[in-house]
């Protein structure tokens, strides 16, 4: 397989963040698209901060750059599934006019990602009906995407009901592969597990499209020991650029190749832009994918 097959991206959270919209505010789209174009990335995902279609199709028509897709948290459990699909439904339609690829799904029912809990020691559990209800409401909602030409890729996020390799496991079995794929994402699955290659190995023909994010582990474990939340502790720089913390991307590269992965790798860490420049993070994630990674599949052939 040619890596030609795979579109590298950025996420632009590294710019400006949906959780904490104060840092990085003064980061413009057009100041973040260029930046994207000058690090070599293909294309980028829909922030928070986004224009309308028509607006946003013009600025990444200026650059040649291309949508993946945009994150989506759906209350399945909270609200009920008509309820979620009547919204999933709007944010489809709205990829579809950027012409993006896929609709990143989250529970957000019971999250404690944007709140001052105990990320490692306090989030939320579903009982087997909730389980239920998420599995059937998410094979809906993907039936929803495709009619926009989407995959929905479910992704599997710290202080969440689905964050550890049992409960994406359990996930999978519970949706249908036809509706329902994965977004991999290494930062996430190594702060929770503390390994990021057994999920990848178990549920490589689920998964859609993929975030590269590294980890400080030395940050991670006094995060850890502080009782940290989510927000907490990427504002204390537990997550960076591939090269720049502890997973050993080369393994997980090689994995996407061997099984003939095709779709987007978007680059994402959770940084303060005030402390961590995007532009300096974005060209050194360049850097390394160049002089570590695209070798590989030409070892591999």
């Amino acid at each position: 397989m040619s890596s030609t097959t795979i579109s590298w991206g950025i996420a632009p959270i590294g710019w400006r963040n949906d959780d904490i919209p104060e840092i990085g505010a003064g980061n413009t789209l057009q100041h973040l698209l260029s930046d994207i174009v000058v690090a070599g990335f293909a294309g980028t995902e829909v922030g928070g901060f986004f224009p309308d279609a028509k607006t946003l199709n013009k600025e990444l028509a200026l650059r040649n750059l291309r949508i993946a897709g945009q994150w989506f948290s759906s209350f399945i459990i909270r609200d009920g599934i008509e309820a979620s699909k009547q919204a999933f439904r709007e944010h489809c339609a709205y990829l579809h006019e950027v012409n993006a690829d896929v609709a990143v799904v989250s529970e957000q029912t019971y999250s404690i990602q944007g709140t001052t809990k105990n990320v490692f020691t306090e989030k939320p559990q579903f009982t087997a009906q909730e389980w239920e209800l998420l599995c059937d409401g998410l094979n809906q909602l993907g039936v929803i995407a495709a009619e926009f030409d989407l995959k929905l890729v479910y992704h599997h996020h710290l202080g969440t009901g689905v964050e550890t390799l049992a409960e994406v496991d359990r996930l999978m079995t519970g949706t249908n592969p036809a509706h329902v794929h994965l977004l991999y994402d290494t930062g996430h699955i190594f702060v929770a597990e503390g390994e990021y290659m057994p999920l990848l190995e178990k549920h490589i023909h689920r998964i859609a499209h993929i975030h590269f994010k590294d980890v400080r582990k030395d940050v991670m474990e006094t995060c850890k020991q502080e009782g940290l939340s989510f927000l907490q502790s990427f504002l204390k720089g537990m997550f960076t650029v591939p090269g720049d913390g502890c997973i050993d991307f080369t393994k997980v590269y090689e994995q996407l190749l061997a099984h003939d992965y095709q779709g987007w790798i978007v680059i994402e860490a959770e940084q303060d832009p005030a402390l961590a420049n995007p532009l300096e993070y974005a060209l050194m994630a360049r850097k390394y994918i160049d002089e570590n990674l695209l070798h590989v599949g030409e070892r591999l052939v």
